[in-house]
């Protein structure tokens, strides 16, 4: 009797266990080099030729052609990570990859893989209470929030740009949109330019986006600015079912031009009349129409992607109207200035101030293409990381500090754990190991002897990391050196790690179909 397809592979017991572990081990393997300030980058090639140069890891995995199905729930550990709090993405992918790890050591030892996903269950509530009693006591206030985005770029490619200068603007950006509602994120956005000198990387208080204004004879500049944002095409109207028109003489062709005319002219003497200084609209401008609103100095914006003009309406209160003659001055925005600029062949929209001014855009200029993408994901993580800081209110040691707490609290722990469900939980505290020893690797320490430094460290003083600067590695407090990490990012990284490890552990049989 065959119940399944004959093409059909399977994969049963042990060997399935193995296959899975294996392929999540070798996921997390292909991104532990990347951790910490000395971490490395990976060049990542496609099939197409075009080349990624980083070591954010959430990228790296995404990047990264992966078919097995048991090292995709590592790379959704990173994208879980990278969408929950923005940075920790490799940490979370590292402990998950040892995860297995060990529990394949405890499954070669005949413990169950029930009671694998038990202990680790048990220990990562543990570390939970751990992170808690590493939380900072102090207020996090603006210096916090700059060691907060300091710690997260520390490492990551920024350019001619110290980690430490790009800090200060990144927590200038989220403090302009924090409201007693909360940090409004996603009114803080990165728009690279290709150019110059990363020293030029500016905060801009408003909105940047590709377009150029409709007709050359346009203003390039517009102060206190009216702004209609618009989803209606401004030219001769055509039918949608294809017609032929038969004319039969010059009156007749005079006519229909003379009726173009008329319709080109009613649309740019309405926006004229409107009291709009400056135009967007989702749709084509005709030249006619074009070169009259320029006569009249008014700026138009044409073709914008939804998105763009969503962005335009959202930052300058601005609503959008589908129909000319809905058009009203209640339906306008406003900005204290828009200008355009001109870099090399591309060119540029600035909406600034006013309305716009509850939008900021962080503008990010590098001299070539690889380093403005990784200056954008190194800003972005960033940002991620100063907006989960500031709205939790809580920080936590880095450089390993963290992580040597929850090993030591899970080991301590683990002592009162009876039966083979102890084993599991003390595999989770080695397993969390892997942070501190692979900081150790990447600065080029002996990972054992630093392990055992921190131990005996973190035992007599509360607290110890590896600290890192400049070509000095030394063992002490995070704090007194300003790495701090967001609670919450050990948090989600902790418990994702978590989940997918006890999933890929409980797999004892695979069914493929070809």
């Amino acid at each position: 009797m065959f119940i399944m397809s004959e093409d059909s592979q399977r994969t049963q017991g042990r060997d399935a266990q193995s296959s899975n572990i294996m392929a999540g081990k070798a996921v997390a393997e292909s991104v532990r080099t990347t951790l910490g300030p000395r971490g490395m980058d990976k060049m990542l090639v496609d099939s197409g030729g075009d080349v990624v140069i980083t070591n954010d890891g959430a990228t790296i995995l995404n990047e990264m052609d992966i078919e097995h199905p048991a090292a995709q729930m590592i790379v959704e550990v990173s994208d879980s990570q990278e969408e929950e709090v923005g940075d920790g993405t490799t940490t979370a992918a590292v402990l998950a990859g040892n995860l297995l790890g060990e529990a394949e050591d405890l499954i070669e030892q005949d413990v169950h893989a029930t009671t694998i996903v038990e202990g680790y269950h048990e220990a990562a509530e543990i570390a939970l209470e751990a992170i808690d009693e590493q939380v900072n006591e102090a207020a996090v206030d603006d210096e916090i929030l700059r060691q907060v985005a300091e710690s997260s770029m520390t490492g990551k490619g920024t350019g001619g740009l110290t980690a430490a200068s790009l800090a200060e603007t990144v927590v200038e950006a989220i403090r302009h949109v924090d409201t007693d509602a909360g940090v409004e994120r996603d009114n803080v956005t990165v728009h690279t330019q290709i150019g110059a000198s990363s020293n030029a990387t500016e905060l801009v208080p408003g909105i940047v986006f590709d377009e150029e204004p409709a007709h050359d004879g346009m203003p390039s500049e517009v102060e206190d600015a009216s702004i209609a944002v618009l989803d209606v095409e401004l030219d001769v109207r055509t039918g949608d079912v294809d017609a032929e028109y038969a004319i039969d003489s010059i009156d007749q062709l005079n006519a229909a031009i003379d009726a173009e005319e008329g319709e080109l002219e009613g649309y740019a003497e309405t926006v004229a009349e409107s009291g709009a200084d400056v135009v967007f609209t989702t749709e084509d401008v005709a030249d006619r129409v074009a070169n009259a609103l320029a006569n009249e100095g008014v700026l138009v914006f044409e073709g914008l992607g939804d998105s763009d003009a969503r962005q335009v309406a959202s930052a300058t209160g601005a609503r959008r109207v589908g129909d000319l003659d809905d058009l009203e001055e209640s339906d306008f925005g406003s900005a204290d200035r828009i200008h355009t600029e001109t870099y090399g062949d591309d060119d540029l929209a600035f909406v600034e101030g006013g309305a716009a001014a509850e939008t900021v855009t962080v503008f990010v200029r590098g001299g070539t293409e690889h380093i403005v993408d990784e200056l954008e994901r190194a800003i972005g993580d960033a940002l991620d990381v100063v907006a989960t800081a500031l709205e939790s209110g809580e920080v936590v040691p880095g450089a390993g500090a963290t992580e040597i707490s929850i090993a030591d609290k899970i080991r301590e722990e683990a002592a009162g754990i009876e039966g083979r469900k102890q084993l599991a939980v003390t595999a989770f505290a080695d397993a969390v190991d892997i942070v501190p020893r692979t900081l150790a690797a990447n600065t080029g320490r002996d990972p054992i002897d630093v392990l055992v430094d921190l131990r005996a460290a973190h035992e007599s003083e509360g607290r110890a990391g590896l600290i890192t600067t400049g070509d000095e590695v030394t063992i002490d407090d995070p704090f007194e050196h300003g790495v701090v990490d967001p609670a919450d990012v050990k948090r989600e990284a902790v418990e994702s790690a978590t989940e997918a490890a006890t999933m890929i552990a409980r797999i004892d049989d695979v069914i493929a179909a070809e």
